[in-house]
């Protein structure tokens, strides 16, 4: 009887286990699990979908045909042939998401689609031009918080200074603001983007205008925001680090509804962090949530927020005064140095609405409508100084204090963008094509009541101010005595360069003798263009064609206005041809568009403009080119992807200065710049626990055109010839003894520069260590990372503008991060 009832009970067991199916669904490209995935039999309501681990079980017998399908993959079916087996998905471009509302569902450093490029959902492989792309595992990997940190992984682009100023593929960027999800906003350059919010990065190489109003030359910076996921996922983590840096950051997204039609997704930070520069703070609150709504295949719709405050400084650099050309080293004074005082800041205030629709009419015509309302202002007041040193009585410079000014500024801008496009899908014998016709409005409003007052100059006797000193009239000036000698007061009290005090300053005690107004703008840019994706067998032909009309207002609905507008027919070509499967090859041929604009700061000879009546766009507008060859190739079954391009950009119709005595703020459109290259970009997995992401450019920019003909043929600033960068993370085997443990490690190489406004010296050549150490125990949801940067503590400069402003990077710092999944 006791054998009889042990036979009986393995029997029951065995027909127990018959009855269940369990498995594991990873991703094929990466390996890592994919939780919330469907898995059903094929013809039937039978299913269940993936767990937080990817793993599923299903109360069946193992026969008959499994069907796998997540939102990103591709759809696959299996034989159920045994209890416990595992599923590979292949990653693919969602067809729904010819516009973005669902979030990118992969976990790893390499994004193989991108939007905006041909504004539909489109392999990288398959695309003719050059993108680079940074996703957020990368970022959260080095602790990217800031832009910048972000893209400078990227082949081809170099920072500029401290601000979202960067030169790409060697031609500098003139528009300020940012691209975000392929539409452009508006704000000054001076504090750099959170990235908590982002999904990826993409650089769009060349002058994207195809797809961007007024694009640089040199590339376009889109930032895609993260979206909705149908699956739950919950992330908070905790910061503290160098520089008195402390912050949180919260990521929570999932289904609100049983049937996965309504989706949510909450991104927030805040931080408080001061500096290595003197004075220098970097506070910042985000708050981003977002709604996508998918009642049927297909229609769907998102909708999102972005609250953005920023309160810092506006760091001007780092000074060296009397500088000698060949003889003053940039270590003369400490990279720490910053000329200002305690009570200054610089404040941002930015809140941006987005709304998507996209909705299938049949399953070859659809239709996308994208909307964006942007607000932001700024309030600003600084101590900076007047690039020059006092002078004593007799005119004689006093060495040791340098010349102050005062500025307030306050600003209020809005802005609107409106995208519609229609797709058109259909066959042509063994030919496919992807047609579509849109139309772009992008509208930057400056609004009535900005202002700067400024307070600089020298105080006579009778109380008013005198905006310079006139030594003829020595006896007309109040006096002061500093470092024992005697000078003419200062409206602004000098700084001692040999014993910084940075004292909090009584602003009332300036007599503010520039009250200037901004004038009112508006900068309308409205275009309409066509794209066309023909597809037979192994070719791919992109043809494009995009006229666009820019308008520039001055003293918008106000006495005086004037208005300018110029237009532009811009032509692409590209062409991609598949070698293997796993190998294409590409030509494009693209050109670019920029109206002149008293609303952009960042061209340095426009500034005569800046905050004037004036409208640089009675100039003729920037026109560039690209031509570009190149490479795109998948090793290791899809683990590792490769891009490689050869390029030539040119650019006309610089305003340089008239050099006219009589007019010394008359400009002329005579510049020309040339840009030739080399780049490459490799992301993936070497091993299934071992990621990387490297990239390497070579650019040979220079100066085709300039009214002073020494320049001509003279090296691009701010560019280095050679660059390379190197990130990559090791997680150990499960099976080890240090399976908890992974490891970072990054390399960032730059070669030497030529600042934007001097020749005089050259931004010295550097490389960079980090490294990163990864902790998470097993069979849990936290990790702890500590990243440091610029290991070997080097010094260094990420550029310069002249002996006045250099811009020094960070020495070593470290970041202790505390990160909970649940």
């Amino acid at each position: 009887m006791k054998h009889l009832f042990t036979l009986f009970f393995a029997l029951a067991m065995y027909t127990l286990q018959a009855q269940t199916i369990t498995g594991l669904v990873i991703d094929a490209q990466s390996g890592t699990p994919v939780p919330g995935a469907t898995v059903k039999f094929l013809g039937t309501n039978t299913g269940t979908a993936t767990d937080s681990l990817g793993k599923f079980t299903l109360d069946a017998t193992p026969t008959g045909t499994l069907q796998v399908s997540f939102i990103g993959f591709r759809t696959t079916t299996v034989k159920a042939r045994e209890r416990f087996f595992t599923i590979e998905l292949m990653p693919e471009v969602a067809q729904l998401q010819t516009v973005e509302v669902v979030g990118r569902v992969a976990k790893d450093y390499n994004s193989d689609y991108s939007f905006s490029a041909t504004k539909t959902a489109t392999l990288n492989k398959d695309i003719p031009q050059s993108i680079g792309t940074v996703t957020k595992e990368l970022m959260a990997d080095r602790q990217a918080f800031q832009l910048a940190d972000a893209v400078k992984i990227v082949s081809g682009v170099t920072p500029s200074s401290f601000y979202n100023q960067y030169a790409i593929r060697g031609i500098s960027q003139n528009e300020e603001g940012q691209i975000i999800n392929g539409m452009r906003t508006r704000q000054y350059y001076f504090l750099q983007p959170l990235t908590t919010n982002v999904e990826r990065v993409e650089v769009l190489k060349g002058p994207a205008s195809a797809s961007f109003s007024s694009a640089d030359p040199g590339g376009s910076i889109n930032l895609v925001t993260k979206k909705p996921l149908t699956v739950d996922r919950k992330e908070v983590s905790l910061s503290a680090g160098s520089f008195s840096t402390m912050r949180g950051t919260l990521d929570f997204t999932g289904p609100l509804n049983a049937s996965k039609t309504l989706l949510y997704r909450v991104n927030g930070t805040y931080q408080e962090a001061r500096s290595y520069r003197d004075l220098v703070r970097n506070n910042a609150l985000l708050f981003s949530p977002s709604f996508s709504y998918i009642p049927n295949p297909k229609t769907a719709l998102n909708a999102e927020l972005i609250l953005s405050r920023a309160n810092g400084n506006l760091d001007r650099g780092q000074p060296i005064f009397g500088a000698v050309a060949g003889v003053t080293t940039l270590n003369s004074t400490p990279i720490s140095l910053n000329l200002g005082a305690g009570n200054d800041f610089f404040a941002s205030k930015e809140l941006i609405i987005t709304g998507n629709l996209a909705h299938k009419f049949t399953d070859r015509i659809s239709v996308n409508v994208s909307y964006m309302k942007q607000s932001w202002e700024e309030d600003l007041q600084e101590h900076r100084t007047t690039n020059a040193f006092a002078s004593d009585m007799t005119g004689k410079p006093v060495t040791s204090l340098a010349a102050m000014q005062f500025v307030q500024r306050k600003q209020y801008w809005n802005v609107d963008n409106l995208n519609a496009y229609v797709n058109v899908n259909f066959n042509t014998g063994g030919a496919t094509h992807n047609l579509l016709v849109g139309y772009d409005l992008s509208d930057w409003q400056k609004l009535k009541g900005g202002g700067q007052n400024a307070a600089r100059g020298f105080l006579l006797k009778d109380g008013s101010v005198a905006g310079s000193f006139v030594l003829a009239n020595a006896a007309n000036y109040q006096t002061i005595t500093a470092s024992g000698v005697t000078l003419p007061r200062p409206n602004v009290t000098y700084f001692d360069l040999n014993n910084p005090n940075y004292t909090i300053r009584n602003i009332n005690d300036y007599v503010i003798n520039a009250r200037t107004p901004l004038p009112a703008a508006l900068t309308t840019t409205q275009a309409v263009y066509a794209q066309e994706q023909f597809r037979w067998n192994k070719i791919r032909l992109l043809l494009g064609l995009r006229y666009e009309s820019f308008q520039d207002i001055t003293n918008y609905q106000s006495p005086g206005e004037t208005s300018f507008t110029k237009t532009a027919l811009l032509p692409r070509l590209g062409l991609t041809y598949s070698l293997t499967p796993n190998l294409n090859l590409y030509g494009t041929y693209l050109e670019g568009f920029q109206g002149q604009s008293n609303t952009v700061t960042l061209l340095p000879n426009t500034s005569s403009f800046f905050n004037t009546a004036k409208s640089a766009n009675l100039f003729e507008p920037l026109r560039s080119d690209l031509k570009e060859i190149g490479a795109k190739a998948q090793f290791f079954g899809g683990r590792i992807s490769l891009n490689a391009a050869v390029y030539e950009i040119n650019q006309l119709n610089l305003l340089l200065n008239a050099n006219l005595p009589t007019f010394p703020d008359s400009l002329v459109t005579r510049g020309a710049e040339r840009s030739r290259g080399f780049e490459m970009d490799v992301a993936g997995y070497l091993l299934p626990n071992w990621q990387i992401n490297a990239s390497y450019s070579y650019i040979d920019a220079i100066i085709v055109s300039d009214n002073e003909a020494s320049l001509v043929g003279a090296r691009k600033q701010n560019t280095p010839r050679h660059s390379s960068n190197l990130w990559m993370r090791y997680n150990f085997a499960p099976n080890s003894a240090l399976s908890d443990l992974g490891i970072g490690f990054g390399v960032q190489h730059s070669g030497s520069k030529i600042p934007w406004f001097s020749r005089a010296f050259d931004v010295p050549a550097y490389t960079l260590l980090d490294m990163a150490l990864y902790y998470t125990p097993a069979k849990s949801s936290v990790q702890v990372a500590l990243n440091i940067n610029n290991l070997t503590n080097q010094t260094y400069w990420v550029g310069a503008q002249n002996y006045l402003r250099l811009f020094p990077g960070a020495p070593r710092n470290t970041m202790l991060t505390l990160t909970y999944r649940f």
